[in-house]
């Protein structure tokens, strides 16, 4: 039997707040055996230590957003790296750079994204990388950091395939989410045929992106299955192959 993990979702998001026990049962139905929760602010930071208390399946990763990066302090960064000791934390994150909303300036958003690849690599966690519309700042200053030393995860890509494989010789996994299986995502679908299965990862960052047939609506990670099913289409393969793959995938390079 096929099993799947989701390496990024938001199961401390308010959206689920009325219907989290069932959510998390839908997922288990579908076969996601385990999931990487995301916590990237004080609130969802505090919800998602408290999921892995909670449920022995559920893992962190904390961080900061870039979006929110203006809020940001030494205090959080040292409050986070405390957190991060404990054993099901899994990574840093997420943390990059957004140049599509204006809340926190550029060079902000660029100074906590560094601290945050020196907390990483102190801490020998990987990096879960947020990129929207500024994949040559996210690129470079990865580089400039040597952040290849603990490597990590782009995640929901939507570059270019040559971008995925500058990231995977930074050490970076590709990981995929709902766009893949839009039918306007034409990089997403390059990427999903032509980079190898060794590289991805799946992932639903639920209750965001949510794939076809339920764009729109509320995402959950029950859902992570058709994105397999939408990578296993285009590579021509069985979806219990990318299922497993991915799993392997993400068992390996969480530890877990």
């Amino acid at each position: 039997m096929s099993t799947f993990i989701d390496t990024h979702v938001h199961l401390n998001a308010d959206q689920y707040d009325e219907d989290l026990q069932e959510v998390i049962d839908r997922a288990i139905a579908a076969n996601v055996e385990k999931m990487v929760v995301i916590g990237f602010d004080k609130k969802t930071i505090e919800r998602a230590m408290q999921l892995i208390e909670d449920y022995d399946f559920i893992y962190a990763v904390i961080g900061w957003h870039p979006v929110d990066a203006v809020d940001c302090t030494d205090d959080y960064l040292n409050w986070i790296e405390q957190l991060a000791k404990h054993p099901k934390v899994v990574g840093i994150g997420e943390t990059g750079l957004d140049y599509y909303w204006d809340k926190s300036p550029k060079d902000v958003q660029q100074y906590w994204f560094r601290k945050q690849i020196h907390l990483a690599k102190k801490l020998e966690l990987p990096i879960i990388i947020h990129n929207r519309d500024a994949t040559g700042d996210v690129v470079r200053i990865l580089k400039e950091e040597n952040a290849a030393a603990v490597g990590g995860i782009m995640h929901c890509f939507g570059g270019s395939v040559e971008t995925a494989h500058e990231c995977i010789n930074m050490n970076f996994m590709i990981s995929l989410g709902g766009p893949v299986t839009f039918k306007n995502a034409r990089q997403p679908k390059e990427v999903a045929a032509e980079i190898p299965l060794e590289h991805l990862l799946i992932e639903t960052d639920a209750p965001y992106l949510a794939p076809h047939p339920f764009r729109g609506k509320r995402n959950e990670p029950a859902f992570v299955t058709l994105v397999a099913e939408e990578i296993a289409r285009l590579k021509e393969l069985p979806v219990e192959e990318v299922a497993y793959k991915t799993t392997e995938n993400a068992k390996r390079f969480f530890k877990i």
